[in-house]
């Protein structure tokens, strides 16, 4: 399960790592959470890549109210083009949502878990690989979500957790975005370990409030 992200990267850099053509404006985060408002990238209908606010947390078009999104806020990339929660939505409706690091606990001694950061080695940012569905409620307002796709762990997080989320290279953004399903299940997978990094961080980070730069300091 991926839980927590940061994205601290001012949004005109975003624009130009990922091509965009339209993005909103970011605040830095170190302590994004699930039920919140995240950027997803996304093709437009005109072709354009653009890049706007939904909420993480996926709503099928189908659902009967938008409290589903509660339990959706990750789909297993080992079945997410068969379950039907999320199967429509990965063969039309993929995007990335830009990152600089994400979260994982590991369970140690005495009941605790201890969080630890992720990141690429080069300290650039990058794309984590999603779904976004548009859910119509009954007064006719339109509600946006997204959620994001986990793999198998690679060596770099073997020794914490036994999922990673998925984590698309830029060389295959638009085949992410645009390809066939076959083509995009083809890229759900544990990313390099030799282009990540990772140290532990303060316990705060658990508490979803909890927000500010020191969330990825490394501790002793």
């Amino acid at each position: 399960m991926c839980g927590r992200f940061a994205l601290k990267t001012p949004a005109a850099e975003i624009v130009k790592c990922f091509g965009l053509d339209e993005a909103v404006d970011l605040a830095p985060r170190y302590n994004i959470s699930p039920g919140t408002d995240i950027p997803a990238i996304r093709h437009a209908p005109d072709g354009r890549r653009v890049m706007h606010l939904l909420r993480w947390g996926l709503v099928p078009n189908w659902a009967k109210d938008p409290t589903i999104g509660a339990k959706l806020s990750n789909a297993r990339g080992e079945t997410v083009a068969e379950k039907p929660s999320f199967r429509s939505a990965f063969q039309r409706r993929r995007c990335l949502v830009p990152a600089d690091g994400f979260y994982e606990w590991k369970a140690v001694e005495g009941g605790k878990k201890q969080p630890y950061y992720f990141s690429m080695a080069d300290g650039q940012p990058f794309a984590l690989g999603g779904l976004w569905e548009s859910w119509k409620g009954p007064d006719g307002q339109i509600l946006r979500t997204c959620c994001l796709i986990t793999t198998g762990p690679n060596e770099v997080m073997v020794p914490v957790h036994d999922r990673m989320p998925v984590i698309v290279a830029p060389a295959d953004f638009e085949a992410w975005l645009t390809a066939d399903a076959d083509t995009a299940l083809s890229l759900v997978r544990p990313y390099p370990a030799d282009a990540m990094q990772s140290w532990p961080v303060d316990r705060r980070v658990s508490r979803s409030a909890e927000e500010g730069a020191g969330l990825i300091e490394a501790i002793g």
